[in-house]
């Protein structure tokens, strides 16, 4: 099996600098449209089976045009969500995206998995949601040629890629980055999840 993790495409949040991490507030902005657009077309030779996707709306809307496009199913799952930021949620000042930065440094860089914004989600937290949900996906269809994509964001794929994929780091993500609509391709293997494609970049 195979699973396609997909970022969004860009949504008014991203414009207007929002952290928006809840609910149904921002949708994808018309060029973001064209990105999902564009990765169903990427998509179209694959045989996709099944989309799962983030419950906030920019997520799902780039999954209702990957469905629409490839004439799937597609199912909402609170594991997928983009990481709570607490109080720092809605708001798009200088403070808000300092507290972000420090939140993201004491994870990425000192490991410091219980660190939260008052309110928000720790790594722990995180992982404990979408690690699951993985295994689970695994054990459903590890013994098919099933081929499945889960629509997120980038901040979780950040922390949470480098805990599921064998060959994957910090550095490797640094390198290549979440452009809007991109996609990692990993593959069930006997030793693991591995990753074979970074955004049309193949990876050994």
């Amino acid at each position: 099996m195979r699973i396609h993790f997909a970022r969004h495409g860009e949504s008014q949040a991203n414009l207007l600098h929002e952290i928006s991490n809840r609910g149904l507030k921002h949708g994808l902005t018309l060029q973001g449209r064209r990105q999902a657009l564009a990765l169903s077309q990427q998509l179209q030779g694959e045989p996709i089976t099944y989309i799962y996707s983030s419950p906030i709306l920019r997520a799902i809307e780039t999954s209702i045009i990957l469905a629409g496009q490839l004439n799937l199913d597609y199912e909402i799952t609170e594991a997928l969500r983009e990481y709570d930021c607490g109080k720092m949620e809605g708001r798009s000042d200088q403070a808000a995206w300092q507290a972000w930065q420090e939140l993201f440094d004491a994870w990425v860089l000192r490991h410091d998995w219980e660190q939260r914004i008052e309110g928000g989600e720790s790594f722990m937290d995180i992982r404990a949601r979408f690690e699951p949900f993985i295994d689970g996906l695994l054990k459903r269809y590890a013994n098919t040629q099933s081929e499945i994509v889960c629509v997120s964001h980038g901040g979780l794929y950040w922390m949470m890629l480098p805990v599921i994929l064998k060959n994957v780091d910090t550095k490797l993500i640094s390198r290549y980055g979440f452009d809007y609509a991109s996609c990692i391709v990993a593959e069930l293997r006997p030793d693991g999840l591995i990753c074979i494609e970074w955004n049309g970049h193949p990876i050994n």
